[in-house]
């Protein structure tokens, strides 16, 4: 079975395959200078990805042969070439950490700096810095704070997540989607379309931890971990992560929960810490107290679960929020809500007198009951979160402010990049008008953007069709309809 491993929400899941394939190295032409240099980091990065690949082999096999004991014997599996490995495969323009260290200046000296940081890490004398505090816009105008590791702190986290996925890839379920290799956002799409097409759902609990990365216990943390850590080092090490802290306006904070967003150990441990509190726990929820069909999707903090009875889900719903409590988690009260939604909603709140079912939203899509025009059958709606688009369309209009003096090319080009970015994640089915609003918003704000740029010679419409036509592609759908692409992915798993 290969790492592309994904269960049926609709039944009890089954444990996804811990093999996370290795793409194969990009080939580089061989020439002088510049391009030279990229040949040879790229065979270094073959080799890396050769030795990296064999040893979470051997950490599978160690993990799935002893699948109740804990695996004491860990910290060996760091080493130079798996530093190496992460390092080439981290974002070379990244933001700086508190060290001001960058990517290009730490290669200068690469060899002599993974040595240095393989020595002090083994001899436990590796200390993690603060992270440095910064803050982006949400769609919903609030700030998300992120924090940015120096890049050390970067580079070991880095190899600790790839000795520690094997291990969890073993133990997570199969309806947990968020940051795990072989899956991503239209896969966690693609099972909960088919669960409420397929399964009898008639509502949806929609379920948002409020302020989840921030209020991770570290105590709960670490006794999760140990049910399969035995290996005293790697603990430290994520304590001293913890523990770290972060520099805010040059103060530095202590930080006594959470994990800072952005760094590259914490979507792991958010998982771990998950696996544990919500997913072993729904898993056994719905094998003793459902008296109908449940469905479950999770990515990250944000969970869909579909039920065929209203008192199942008002029952999961009080339970969870005491489970939650438990491990100093609460679910948001705003966003947390629990809907009549599926093939049945609409006609059974038209009989009630009441309006069209309500939607919610899940991973960028808004989700809403439709129905199909040929026979009137039902179909699960998407179209892109109307937050999310308007967010993205000032963020082009803020963009395109800034770069005002740049030529009509550099700026068109740029804009198709954006689209084709922006198609490539919202091209599904059914969302075709969303994606058309979308590009003829960005086409009238770039007109406006240049028509402001001349005072006397205003640019006119029909000399800026031929700008569009030119540069911006039209909106194209680029993924399938769900069932077909989870089906494809089940019978390759069923075929393995």
């Amino acid at each position: 079975m290969n790492g592309m491993e994904e269960s049926d929400p609709s039944i009890v899941p089954t444990k996804p395959t811990n093999k996370a394939g290795q793409p194969a190295a990009e080939p580089v032409e061989g020439s002088d200078g510049a391009k030279r240099n990229a040949s040879l980091q790229s065979t270094n990065r073959t080799q890396c990805r050769r030795t990296v690949s064999q040893a979470q082999a051997r950490i599978r096999q160690a993990a799935t042969r002893n699948r109740k004991e804990k695996l004491t014997a860990l910290l060996h599996h760091i080493s130079v070439d798996t530093l190496r490995y992460v390092f080439l495969d981290m974002k070379k323009n990244a933001a700086p950490g508190i060290d001001g260290v960058t990517w290009e200046r730490y290669g200068e000296d690469l060899d002599q700096n993974l040595i240095d940081l393989h020595r002090r890490v083994h001899a436990g004398a590796y200390r993690a810095q603060p992270s440095r505090r910064k803050y982006i816009p949400k769609p919903d105008g609030r700030q998300r704070p992120l924090g940015i590791a120096a890049l050390e702190d970067k580079l070991v986290q880095g190899a600790v997540v790839v000795v520690l996925t094997p291990i969890y890839e073993a133990e997570f379920l199969g309806f947990s989607y968020g940051f795990r290799p072989g899956r991503s956002q239209h896969y966690a799409l693609d099972a909960l379309h088919v669960g409420i097409t397929r399964r009898k759902v008639n509502w949806i609990l929609d379920a948002d931890i409020a302020r989840f990365f921030d209020t991770i216990s570290h105590e709960w943390l670490i006794r999760f971990m140990e049910h399969r850590i035995g290996d005293r080092r790697i603990i430290r090490l994520i304590q001293k992560w913890l523990k770290a802290g972060v520099m805010e306006e040059g103060r530095k904070v202590e930080t006594d929960e959470g994990t800072p967003q952005g760094a590259v150990i914490s979507p792991l441990l958010a998982n771990i810490y998950l696996h544990y509190v919500f997913d072993l726990w729904t898993q056994q929820w719905r094998r003793r107290h459902a008296t109908g069909d449940v469905i479950v999707v999770r990515y990250a903090d944000d969970s869909i679960t579909g039920f065929q009875h209203r008192q199942d889900a008002e029952c999961f719903l009080h339970d969870l929020k005491e489970r939650l409590a438990r491990f100093a988690l609460n679910l948001h009260p705003d966003k947390t809500r629990l809907i009549e939604f599926g093939r049945f909603a609409a006609e059974n709140r038209r009989r009630q007198g009441e309006g069209k079912p309500d939607a919610f939203d899940f991973l960028g899509f808004t989700h809403f009951c439709d129905r199909r025009r040929k026979d009137g059958s039902f179909v699960i709606g998407r179209q892109t979160k109307r937050e999310v688009m308007l967010a993205k369309i000032r963020w082009i209009k803020d963009e395109l402010r800034i770069r005002m003096n740049r030529s009509i090319d550099m700026n068109g080009r740029w804009l198709r990049t954006v689209l084709k970015g922006h198609y490539a994640y919202y091209g599904v089915p059914r969302n075709n008008r969303a994606m058309s609003r979308f590009y003829h918003e960005i086409g009238l704000v770039w007109f406006k953007r240049l028509r402001r740029r001349g005072q006397r010679h205003r640019i006119a419409w029909k000399r800026m069709k031929t700008y569009i036509t030119r540069y911006l592609p039209y909106p194209l759908v680029t993924h399938p309809w769900p069932s077909e692409r989870f089906d494809v992915r089940r019978g390759v798993i069923a075929s393995t």
